[in-house]
């Protein structure tokens, strides 16, 4: 018998919906046996070139074979039709993977094999659509022509970008120049249609920093785990999201993705934007299996993707005849040129512009990247101007090295009644400002009994004992508007319960035009110790050998007194 697939005649997306979103796909055996129902999609792995005879493998009952190995013979399958195809042989390769799902539906729920099992139905999926969509999916159709058509949607998106949003276009247009002749060319290296190299208009405005309400980022707009899935490195220095050139990269292989999954390049572009599993969801929903192109399902979109692809057509329109449409655009900013060069530790980049006599933010410019204005410890590829390639090595061997601050940590706090952002901010020795901006809060004076805060704190890593040269000295400070006790303890480089015990403070309230009497600092070669999670006091003292009645007194604290991740223990010479 035939395999079901080779008498589909429907779409493309139509099938490529029901193999991924649906927990049945249609398969039938190869020499004979019933339609059977089957997976969702997953990640394909790479065939060894083995060759599978589909008459060697009787099907059997379950309970008859050993379930690893019929996962072992199904898995060998799939590998198989993956070399198959690779040689050109489609049909070959669909009849082997109707072998390898025989062979899965033999597979008992056996709870040792419930992992490999589900991995099979992934990947059986996976590659009935990817071949699938090869015999759809030629490389002139996919370099084929963006179709642009005029209607309201569209002539809408061209009347906000020539009124409401003019700046922000013209000013898109004239960024473009940086970056749109590298797109261009990566792009034309790729197979795919120049007009692409216009998409970051729409979606940051050729910005490398752009942050959207749902955390995409950077010139392509890549949320975390798309970037993820695309080779898109994060870390507490880097986010390769904010790299021209990286993100470029990633975003033309997602792109190729799309436009092999659904063979049109407006569902593809509506795709990019709010997700191929939400558009596939749509096409799944639509009664008629023909009703598939962006138009049909225009008004089920999301608002956003709704105008995503009118826009981008408006902005091609735009930009091919701006005369037309009463623009008269700006030269475009020349490309960004530059030189790498390694560099293996920690440099701040403010500090390399000025020893290069660069202007300020130079250098971040180029490396956009850099998430902290700094160079990671490990060797790193630093992009730098031209001009400067010649003395960098020597500039760079006299700067001082650079310490940076501890990572920040983060506890979790669920808000309780009574509980304030001031309250919570005392509580975990940290500011106001801080959590508002961890949390992106609107307002410091609005938040909800059972909501979830992050804590941002300082020693997220492991913290250090360290000499503190800050000789001791008193000062006097009049309290003012806005001051707290955690406040003027960092600024004044002491505790709170230091400023507690030398003014006879029995709370932590403060009044305006109070006078305190604050010890900045502490003896020269005197050690600290930043408090991480699950610290006693005790513990501390007994880990740095000093008696704890000498640790409570050179900080100010009683027995009964708590501690806090971030907060600098002092300990006596």
């Amino acid at each position: 018998m035939k395999s079901v697939l080779k008498s589909h005649e429907r779409s493309f997306a139509a099938l490529a919906a029901q193999a991924l979103l649906v927990p049945v796909l249609v398969l039938a055996g190869c020499a004979a046996g019933p339609q059977t129902a089957g997976p969702t999609h997953g990640l394909a792995d790479p065939g060894d070139g083995s060759a599978v005879d589909a008459d060697a493998h009787a099907i059997v009952g379950p309970g008859e074979m050993d379930p690893a190995l019929l996962v072992a013979e199904a898995l060998e399958a799939c590998e198989s039709a993956q070399s198959l195809w690779q040689q050109g042989d489609i049909e070959a390769a669909l009849g082997t993977l109707d072998v390898a799902y025989e062979l899965l539906l033999q597979i008992p729920d056996d709870p040792s094999v419930m992992q490999q099992k589900d991995d099979l139905r992934h990947l059986i999926s996976r590659r009935v659509v990817e071949i699938y969509g090869s015999r759809l999916t030629s490389a002139a159709e996919l370099n084929s022509p963006i179709p642009l058509e005029i209607n309201a949607h569209v002539e809408r998106e061209i009347a906000r970008f020539s009124g409401p949003e003019r700046q922000f276009f013209i000013d898109s247009y004239r960024r473009s120049g940086q970056y749109r002749p590298m797109i261009v060319r990566r792009l034309r290296e790729a197979g795919l249609p120049e007009e692409l190299s216009w998409l970051p208009l729409v979606e940051s405005g050729f910005k490398t920093g752009a942050l959207s309400s749902a955390r995409a980022l950077g010139m392509w707009q890549f949320i975390s785990s798309t970037g993820s899935r695309y080779g898109l490195d994060r870390s507490h220095w880097i986010d390769e999201r904010m790299d021209p050139e990286k993100s470029t990269g990633a975003a033309i292989a997602y792109l190729t993705d799309l436009h092999g999954l659904f063979g049109d390049w407006t569902m593809a572009l509506a795709s990019y934007n709010c997700g191929e599993n939400r558009v596939m969801r749509l096409i799944r929903r639509q009664k008629n299996g023909y009703l598939d192109r962006f138009w049909d399902l225009y008004g089920e979109l999301p608002r956003e993707t709704a105008r995503y692809v009118p826009r981008f057509m408006a902005t091609l329109l735009i930009v091919s005849d701006p005369e037309k449409y009463g623009f008269e655009l700006p030269d475009p900013l020349p490309p960004v040129a530059y030189e790498t060069v390694p560099i293996g530790r920690h440099v701040r980049l403010a500090d390399l512009d000025a020893a290069l006599s660069l202007e300020p933010k130079t250098i971040a410019a180029l490396n956009p990247e850099l998430r902290r204005g700094t160079t990671p410890a490990e060797t790193y590829t630093l992009r730098v101007p031209q001009t400067v390639t010649p003395t960098f090595d020597a500039t760079l061997a006299a700067l001082p090295a650079y310490v940076p601050p501890p990572e920040l940590s983060y506890a979790r706090h669920r808000v309780r009644p009574g509980e304030t952002l001031s309250t919570i901010a005392r509580r975990y020795r940290t500011s106001v400002n801080a959590i508002v901006k961890a949390n992106r809060l609107r307002s410091r004076h609005r938040i909800s009994i059972g909501q979830r805060l992050k804590i941002p704190q300082r020693g997220g890593g492991t913290p250090a004992v360290s000499a503190n040269r800050a000789p001791a000295a008193s000062q006097r400070h009049t309290v003012r508007q806005g001051d707290s006790l955690w406040s003027l303890a960092s600024h004044y480089g002491t505790t709170v319960d230091r400023i507690k015990a030398d003014n006879g403070l029995r709370g932590d309230q403060l009044a305006v035009g109070q006078r305190l009497l604050i010890e900045t600092g502490v003896r020269a070669g005197s050690r600290s110790y930043t408090v991480r999670r699950g610290d006693t006091i005790d513990r501390i003292a007994k880990a740095q050998n000093v008696p704890i009645d000498q640790v409570l007194l050179a900080n100010g604290l009683s027995r009964s007194s708590t501690i806090y991740p971030g907060q600098v223990i002092h300990f006596p010479d």
